[in-house]
């Protein structure tokens, strides 16, 4: 089978084709033909050791599909040959068939294209973990999403209305809130040209922000937390800003606030049944029209290179994907 590998660290331009021999599925693991691989910034760090996580080489990038089962192991009874699957693998499948664990795959619904199936895992499974399981976010609360142009930041604010919510999108650009607005947003907040905590806290009134959803990190951190209403959660998402923040914690003492950490990862891993009822929810939502995933563009495998470049040049709205 063709299989895009990294055999040594360093751009996009480095990662090769090369034929491998096919997986074989082994008890409690289903074989699954990829038709789309899709891609996440983390890909773009991966590849040059600069992720946390540093998988021995050479390796495929894409920790989450959409394909047909090829083939079950022993003990797998959810799934059988043909039948139409969607899972996130950790990593591996830019490549045309990969095995997965048979508790990491879900059925995609009909009418549910690969293409959007294979969108939702990475970042609708962290937005949806993190407000839902962390947040506990409650019909006719206010979320106030950071970074809610990226990836996971425009998960959230789609689903934060889905469940319910007010949602304030914080973003760098009136371009990046115009998108923000499609998606949902009730209320924007440009944290280039306005004060952050001062804005949020008009938009707020008295009572403050019920859930912060933060995957930015740095100064906009403390200035968020200085919203958040009495009893507030602010989620811990990440920190694409780079530095991590110091939050005084008489913040979260005054306020009766909750700081929370969403590892969706670590999640996925450790509480697996949990996190496929999770997919399957985004997935029934795929299927009635609820939740509609941007892709921003496919690429064929060929061109992975212009694929991870494009998403490294922050040139993206949605998801990007590979066709296999």
């Amino acid at each position: 089978m063709k299989a895009l590998l990294s055999k040594q660290p360093g751009p996009p331009s480095t990662l090769v084709i090369e034929d491998i021999d096919d997986p074989v599925a082994k008890s409690g693991e289903v074989l699954v033909r990829v038709n789309i691989a899709a891609l996440n910034f983390f890909d773009c760090l991966i590849i040059e050791d600069k992720y946390q996580f540093k998988p021995p080489r050479p390796f495929s990038i894409a920790a989450e599909m959409a394909g047909i089962v090829e083939a079950v192991g022993d003990g797998v009874d959810r799934f059988k040959p043909g039948d139409r699957v969607c899972g996130y693998v950790q990593g591996g499948t830019a490549r045309e068939m990969v095995v997965a664990p048979e508790i990491a795959l879900s059925h995609i619904p009909e009418g549910v294209s690969d293409e959007h199936a294979a969108c939702i895992m990475v970042t609708y499974g962290t937005s949806y973990h993190a407000i839902k399981d962390r947040g506990a976010l409650q019909p006719g609360e206010t979320l106030a999403v950071l970074g809610a142009s990226g990836g996971v930041g425009q998960a959230a604010v789609e689903l934060g209305k889905i469940m319910g919510a007010r949602v304030i999108a914080c973003a760098s650009s009136d371009e990046k809130l115009s998108f923000c607005q499609e998606c949902g947003a009730d209320e924007t907040v440009n944290y280039t040209t306005e004060d952050l905590k001062t804005r949020l806290k008009e938009l707020a009134g008295p009572n403050g922000i019920d859930v912060i959803y933060d995957p930015v990190g740095g100064d906009f951190s403390e200035a968020a937390f200085r919203a958040i209403g009495w009893g507030g959660r602010f989620l811990v998402v990440g920190f694409a800003s780079g530095p991590i923040p110091r939050i005084p914690l008489n913040l979260p003492l005054l306020k009766g606030a909750d700081l929370r950490g969403v590892f969706w990862g670590a999640f996925t891993a450790r509480e697996p049944k949990n996190n496929r009822e999770n997919i399957d929810d985004l997935l029934g939502w795929l299927a009635d029209g609820t939740l509609k995933p941007h892709v921003d563009s496919v690429f064929p495998l060929e061109q992975a290179a212009a694929a991870l470049n494009k998403i490294a040049a922050r040139d993206v709205k949605g998801k990007v994907l590979l066709q296999l």
